[in-house]
């Protein structure tokens, strides 16, 4: 018995020798990192659970929202209101607080707390701010700015050029050149480092900080004829952010999702959420080729109580409807890809993806 055990056990060993890998130094270096270098959060303004499953139903091919591995949900309520608006929505995400209705990168004392673009400057990072309405809207503004009322516009506008932007695209011009106050901020990101341009996301532009201000107000519309300019000014962010081997921090918000939403069209609201999942998928794409890219999508709130409703007793044809023209309290789906992407399942406060964020970095 003693012998054969004996040799049970030396068959076991040899398996177990056999089993592990000729080269261990080759597949370490093949094993996913610990930590990200880069991390892209896109934000789908307004967009609910209803408008995300829209992408399967209004277009031809597979929604990029699907090629996602790490599903959560995120609960979205202010600190003084059970519905979130986008300031105090973005706030959360930026800066990981939870505050009032209208707050831009303050506390619920109105007291400045720091921001992600902030924070991950101060290690190195490059970042940049995408969106389709003004680049000082609630959303944006929150990554790079601090005021107690999101209306604020032109103040905030006055603390873009002194910020560590990196690179930033949308509308808004009309708060840097056209001001209250006769200022020309235009002139003031000039000082400031920054390469500014008002005509074309077309437009090459050279230098470390790059900025286009293509609109008055918000970027037309889909259905207007603003075309690739999401995707466009996404593909320039990842050229000129990508070049910094200390990586760069990313930030893209679909920011008319929810003004469809606000006016209860369909077809507004549909055309905006098809744009955010094309730039969705450019940035996986990107993601998948680079291995050290956290992708993480998102939205700050739902708004409109959008539905994919029957069109009365037919149940083979979707009639969207809408149940306020406001926001709602509904849960908000979260997606993630990439190194750090399985910390964002499960359900929690909409400002725990600041400390997902952190953590996914490797820099808590």
């Amino acid at each position: 018995m003693r012998s054969f055990l004996i040799l049970i056990a030396t068959a076991l060993t040899l398996a177990a020798c056999q089993q592990q890998p000729a080269n261990p130094e080759v597949m370490a270096s093949e094993a996913p990192p610990a930590s990200a270098r880069n991390v892209i959060l896109l934000v789908g303004d307004g967009m609910g659970l209803s408008q995300v499953s829209a992408a399967q139903f209004y277009q031809e091919n597979t929604p990029n929202f699907e090629r996602f591995p790490v599903v959560g949900l995120i609960k979205t309520s202010a600190s003084d209101a059970l519905i979130t608006d986008s300031a105090a929505g973005a706030t959360a995400f930026a800066s990981g607080v939870k505050t009032y209705n209208g707050a831009i990168g303050v506390d619920q004392d109105s007291l400045s707390v720091p921001t992600l673009v902030e924070l991950l400057s101060k290690d190195g990072m490059s970042t940049g701010v995408i969106a389709t309405s003004s680049i000082t809207h609630a959303t944006p503004a929150a990554f790079y700015a601090h005021a107690p009322s999101r209306r604020m516009a032109e103040y905030i506008a006055d603390q873009l050029p002194g910020s560590e932007v990196d690179f930033f695209a949308g509308g808004g011009l009309q708060f840097f050149s056209a001001r209250s106050d006769g200022k020309n901020v235009i002139e003031t990101l000039n000082e400031q480092g920054f390469a500014v341009d008002t005509l074309s996301i077309d437009n090459p532009l050279n230098g470390d900080k790059l900025g286009y201000l293509l609109a008055d107000d918000g970027m037309p519309t889909i259905l207007d004829g603003r075309g690739d300019f999401l995707p466009k000014a996404t593909t320039k962010a990842l050229d000129h952010l990508s070049g910094n081997t200390e990586g760069f921090f990313l930030v893209i918000e679909g920011s008319q999702i929810d003004w469809g939403g606000h006016g209860n069209d369909a077809d507004y609201l549909i055309s905006e959420l098809l744009d955010f999942d094309k730039t969705i998928g450019q940035v996986l794409d990107f993601a998948e080729k680079d291995g050290n890219t956290l992708v993480v999508v998102t939205a700050d709130h739902e708004t409109g109580g959008f539905t994919l409703s029957a069109n009365g007793n037919n149940y083979n044809e979707i009639a969207p409807t809408f149940s306020t023209g406001g926001h709602s309290a509904t849960m908000i789906p979260v997606f993630a890809y990439g190194p750090g992407a399985e910390d964002f399942g499960g359900i929690y406060p909409n400002n725990d993806i600041f400390a997902k964020v952190i953590s996914a970095l490797g820099k808590e």
